[in-house]
């Protein structure tokens, strides 16, 4: 069953490229409206700040930080991302609506992993975005959540947690103010 949910994801990620590469991109309007807007209030380029959460839990740590960006594509069919860490690197996520589920499927690959991860995400009610590691399975449950935007920029946070989704931990955070390089 996992062998035939991954190469499904692979086919649908495959066909959701093809499709958004021939599109004429319609630039950031198609991603302003309906709940596209949910990640498309993200569209631009990004300077990330980030913290880690120390070994002993005793506090936060700066990170290398990022150059995060963001895109519309297929004529609103889909968000993409390019995540550049300032201490190399490289990954991508692909983020598209599903209306019939009211949630976000996104797939995301990297050099740090091997083969692709599945991402559900959905909106809460108080705007931020909840995304959850659908596969593959994790060593411990984590979600990660986007704030919604301010004049300033946005946040971001990741949290696992070590008792089956009981509590969560924050362990990596992130500040996006826009990018001026």
């Amino acid at each position: 069953m996992r062998a035939r949910t991954s190469a499904a994801l692979i086919a649908a990620t495959a066909l959701i490229s093809v499709w958004a590469a021939d599109a004429e991109e319609s630039g950031l309007n198609a991603c302003l409206d309906g709940p596209v807007a949910q990640f498309g209030r993200y569209v631009g380029d990004w300077k990330i700040e980030d913290q880690s959460l120390k070994q002993d839990g005793s506090g936060w740590e700066p990170a290398a930080g990022a150059r995060w960006i963001f895109e519309c594509i297929g004529d609103g069919v889909a968000i993409q991302d390019h995540w550049h860490p300032n201490d190399g690197g490289y990954g991508t996520n692909l983020r598209s609506y599903n209306p019939d589920t009211g949630q976000w499927e996104i797939v995301w690959a990297a050099h740090s992993q091997n083969g692709l991860m599945h991402i559900g995400a959905k909106q809460n009610a108080d705007g931020a975005i909840v995304m959850d590691v659908i596969a593959p399975k994790q060593d411990r449950p984590r979600r990660i959540t986007f704030f919604p935007p301010d004049d300033t920029g946005w946040d971001w946070v990741m949290e696992w947690s070590f008792d089956d989704g009981e509590t969560w931990t924050p362990v990596y955070r992130i500040r996006a103010t826009p990018w001026e390089g």
